[in-house]
């Protein structure tokens, strides 16, 4: 499937930031541009402060300095009431799904609704169904709680959740963190088709090579505190960072979904 046209133009844009909790700095003077209409891929080791930059530009996580700006609006120079606006404007499926065990499927997609929104019962259940079926899921899913679905359908129902009220912008934290190689493919071309048939913009953090190579347009590579290589898979895969060049070229590297130049005898 190839790539939809890509304004160039920023729709987020984040610039000198620093945050830190703990006495502890994680991110340090990072800046980042996301493009209208694009799938970025945000990818670092552990601890690097990938879901902590999701988190502060969505500002669950309270920035020390720099400035975050989401669809020509700063977080800094707006009212907590316009901020509310923009917030409607993205969806976002945290690191395990997050839904609410206690409310079924179609309740958790309607939660958004509910906080967002003044509609009838009758109607927020049609675009509940709507976006079961737009994530690939069935009628028959929209009851069950959240205990009896499979870890792809979690994932699935928590995007429809994303998607509940027409984002512009969706955010994802590590989509494909406990899926089977099988359920993390098909979730990878879901986004990819949820990008072109809706002509949304994703901010995707992953560890997943192949979700990179697959899914993303652009790569941008998180350590020391800042983005240290950005760009398609064959940049980062010619980057001479150490970190970059380990990741992307390290024996259990792929690169386009194939295994990386390595002696098939290593580490046996």
């Amino acid at each position: 499937m190839s790539s939809p046209t890509i304004d160039t133009r920023p729709i987020i844009s984040v610039r000198d930031l620093v945050t830190g909790f703990g006495g502890q700095t994680v991110l340090r003077g990072l800046d980042l541009d996301v493009r209208t209409g694009e799938i970025l891929g945000v990818v670092g080791g552990s601890g690097a402060g990938k879901s902590v930059l999701l988190r502060s530009i969505i500002g669950l996580v309270h920035k020390t300095a720099g400035s975050v700006r989401v669809l020509d609006v700063d977080a800094d120079a707006t009212s907590e009431a316009e901020w509310r606006l923009v917030e409607r404007r993205w969806g976002v499926l945290f690191q395990g799904g997050a839904l609410f065990s206690s409310l079924t499927a179609r309740e958790n997609i309607q939660f958004p609704m509910r906080q967002f929104l003044d509609m009838p019962e009758d109607l927020m259940d049609d675009l509940a169904m709507i976006k079961l079926e737009l994530v690939g899921l069935s009628a028959k899913d929209a009851n069950k709680y959240p205990s009896e679905l499979s870890g792809g359908m979690t994932k699935r129902v928590a995007l429809a959740r994303a998607l509940a009220l027409d984002p512009e912008i969706v955010f994802l934290d590590e989509p494909t963190s406990g899926l089977d190689p099988i359920a993390a493919g098909d979730f990878d071309v879901l986004i990819r088709t949820l990008q072109h048939t809706l002509g949304i913009t994703v901010f995707m953090v992953t560890h997943d090579l192949d979700s990179l190579a697959v899914a993303c347009d652009r790569i941008a590579a998180l350590a020391e505190g800042k983005i240290v290589a950005e760009g398609p898979m064959e940049t980062l895969l010619n980057s001479e960072h150490p970190w970059v060049k380990a990741y992307f070229g390290g024996r259990r590297a792929r690169a386009n979904g194939r295994e990386a130049h390595t002696n098939p005898q290593d580490g046996l």
